[in-house]
């Protein structure tokens, strides 16, 4: 076996007699200790059931068609949740954190709960109510103080509204004066001085009191003083609650647990109002929905590295404290990611299809001659054909010797994998699928039902769709006639209705009208498919949708979804209106593809000068081109020109939300210049 191993990751040349008795010896033990296949709760040709007005549910559901809306009697809200973690893990770890070069430390989850009554009972002391009406802000990075916060808030019945720094200083004002936030949770001086900034400005009025959780200097509480605003840290704080000790006073189902302030792409943000029940379903729904396979318990171990402030982050937490299992936090930099998942070795891993595939690109790079190639797609081959028949494992000799550094990359023990917030290439899925030796799930869904509202079954090898209604939910398609989608074809606007269905929004009737009809459907303006499995397939993106000149519907997200798939792009911006007849798009090459790209071209040079050189942009619209016609793009919807940005989109430069999703009014101001010149050269 170390032979193979010195074979695979050895620039030598090697007999090919030798290879082949190798991989004879491979072959025998591989068969010879395959664990038995995944249970499918469901039949995998026949996910879904009618239900009526041309709705459907999971099949997990074909007894009756009562949604779920909690999974342990004891649990129906968010601080029984927790509670019920404390006594089922016997006070175990609950979260982690570390500082670089050091092991993780841990707070219990007595720790935990405690501090959290000391909390809340400092900010009661100081004047704020145990209702639904108190609204509190969190302005945080993960870290353990931000779910004490939380948890504070829910012991006393108040409402959580988390902020984050990539809202900028309107919107942190607009959200603050929206909800009527008096006390906002921050986690350093720099934050608040954010908000003291505002306050100077004569905005945010309703803002009294800033608590900070690292140290802050002396002149920061002079400077909050003379406009009005207390500045105290957390601890003092959490000692005049300890001091003046509350009764916790606990929510019901019903009531109003966290006000969740979507970035959008255009606008102010709206503010979603979730219920505890909401979240507490949609946990619910997620873990029914996986249980006959990977039923979380007290082993478990999640990273949390995705933003705690969106609601994705916040249903893997609800999971995983149901389960009395423990949360690791990363450091703060997603660089140092790497070493801290190494150091926590998780068994529950949430990702969004970014960083898969830099996981993807990552192992195909590691295969650098031309056997190396042919030994890793011949290993992803045959662990493809066992996740075929439902078998997942990290034990075969493929995995010992091809794609175990990867998997130690991940900790090594990562066995449930959730992937949410974009679409994910239906080839990367597979792959890594293959490769991570891990269920990987594909949930869709909008902070509005909470985050989730289908998800993928366990033993389902196919990709290319996001699974079926969770058992919290239904959801039917409706009809988009301009863009030519009809429900009686299976295909339409996607609409939610169930117990992970948001209340509306904050103070906002209109909007709040716009998302939920009568008859309580969510609206998502998104454009999905049944496929004949009964699984939904994400189409097409109604929101976003322009006419060119000869009234032609475009939907330019569609479009990027399968010009991003070409080797050289990174990330692509379409666009075109209604005073033009064709589109044009700002590409972002590869970093790691553009050279050898270019090479094969016989060009070299800098990103910077690659991105200006006419051969190469040729070259990529040729190649964007292909993969348009392969996926059935119509010639409008191809793009006839593109401009090359060496610099991603991304959240701290303005141009994607924290959920990854382009700002297009952002894009198009920046690329003004850009659109224009494009369209000049067309003409």
């Amino acid at each position: 076996m170390d032979f193979i191993f010195q074979l695979l990751f050895s620039p030598l040349p090697v007999p090919v007699a030798v290879s082949l008795v190798a991989l004879g010896v491979a072959t025998l033990f591989y068969l010879n200790s395959r664990p038995s296949p995944v249970r499918s709760p469901a039949d995998l040709n026949r996910q879904t059931l009618g239900v009526k007005d041309g709705a459907r549910k999971t099949a997990l559901l074909e007894d009756n068609n009562n949604l779920t809306s909690f999974y342990h009697n004891d649990a129906k809200t968010l601080y029984e949740v927790f509670q019920r973690g404390l006594k089922v893990s016997g006070n175990g770890p609950c979260l982690g954190y570390r500082k670089q070069g050091r092991p993780y430390q841990w707070l219990k989850y007595k720790q935990v709960s405690d501090r959290a009554e000391h909390l809340g009972s400092g900010l009661l002391h100081r004047g704020l109510k145990p209702n639904t009406n108190t609204f509190v802000g969190i302005f945080a990075q993960n870290r353990p103080e931000w779910i004490i916060g939380e948890l504070a808030c829910y012991t006393y019945s108040m409402v959580a509204v988390p902020l984050y720094d990539t809202l900028g200083p309107e919107a942190l004002v607009f959200i603050i004066d929206r909800a009527e936030i008096s006390t906002v949770l921050c986690d350093n001086q720099k934050k608040a001085e954010t908000l003291l900034e505002n306050r100077e400005k004569g905005h945010t009025a309703v803002l009294k009191a800033i608590v900070i959780m690292d140290a802050f200097s002396p002149e920061l509480v002079e400077r909050g003083t003379k406009c009005g605003v207390d500045v105290v840290s957390m601890e003092d704080v959490e000692g005049l609650g300890k001091r003046n000790l509350q009764k916790p006073v606990p929510p019901k189902p019903e009531d109003l647990s966290i006000v969740c302030f979507t970035s959008g792409t255009t606008g102010n943000p709206k503010g979603a109002m979730l219920t505890h029940e909401n979240v507490v379903a949609d946990a619910a729904g997620v873990i029914k929905t996986f249980e006959s396979s990977v039923t979380p318990s007290t082993e478990d171990v999640s990273i949390s590295f995705l933003p705690l402030a969106h609601m994705f982050e916040r249903i893997v937490q609800t999971v995983v404290f149901g389960a009395g299992a423990r949360v690791g936090f990363f450091q703060g930099d997603i660089r140092l990611l790497p070493d801290d998942m190494k150091n926590l070795q998780p068994t529950i891993f949430p990702v969004v299809p970014r960083l898969l595939n830099r996981v993807y690109d990552k192992v195909q790079s590691g295969a650098t001659t031309a056997f190396k190639k042919w030994l890793l797609n011949f290993a992803v081959q045959r662990k493809c054909a066992e996740v075929k028949e439902g078998i997942v494992r990290k034990n075969s000799i493929w995995d010992k010797l091809v794609f175990n550094k990867v998997q130690e990359s991940l900790g090594g023990r990562v066995r449930i994998m959730v992937t949410g917030a974009a679409p994910i290439s239906p080839s990367v899925l597979s792959f890594l699928r293959a490769a991570l030796g891990c269920q990987i799930f594909e949930a869709y869904g909008q902070t509005e039902c909470a985050a989730a509202c289908t998800f993928t079954m366990p033993g389902d090898p196919s990709s290319g769709h996001v699974g079926v209604p969770l058992p919290c939910n239904f959801l039917k398609l409706v009809d988009v006639e301009e863009m030519n989608y009809f429900a009686s074809n299976g295909e339409g606007e996607v609409c939610i209705k169930g117990t992970n269905v948001f209340k509306g929004y904050l103070k906002d009737p209109e909007k709040t009208a716009e998302a939920l009809d009568k008859d309580g459907w969510l609206h998502t303006g998104d454009i999905g498919k049944w496929l004949p499995s009964g699984v939904l397939k994400i189409v097409d993106r109604k929101k976003n949708i322009f006419k060119l000149a000869q009234g032609e519907y475009i939907a330019p997200e569609k479009i990027e979804n399968v010009y991003v798939r070409s080797g050289p792009v990174a990330q692509v911006f379409v666009h075109g209106d209604s005073l033009q007849s064709s589109l044009v798009a700002v590409v972002v090459p590869d970093a790691d593809v553009l050279p050898s790209f270019a090479k094969s071209l016989g060009i070299q040079g800098s990103i910077e000068e690659l991105c200006k050189n006419t051969e190469i942009k040729k070259a990529i619209i040729s190649d964007m081109t292909k993969l348009g016609r392969e996926a059935g793009l119509k010639s409008f919807e191809q793009v006839k020109a593109v401009h090359l940005h060496p610099d991603l989109f991304t959240i701290e430069n303005g141009l994607l939300t924290p959920t990854l999703k382009a700002k297009r009014a952002e894009l198009k101001a920046l690329f003004q210049l850009q659109i224009d010149q494009l369209y000049a050269n067309i003409q």
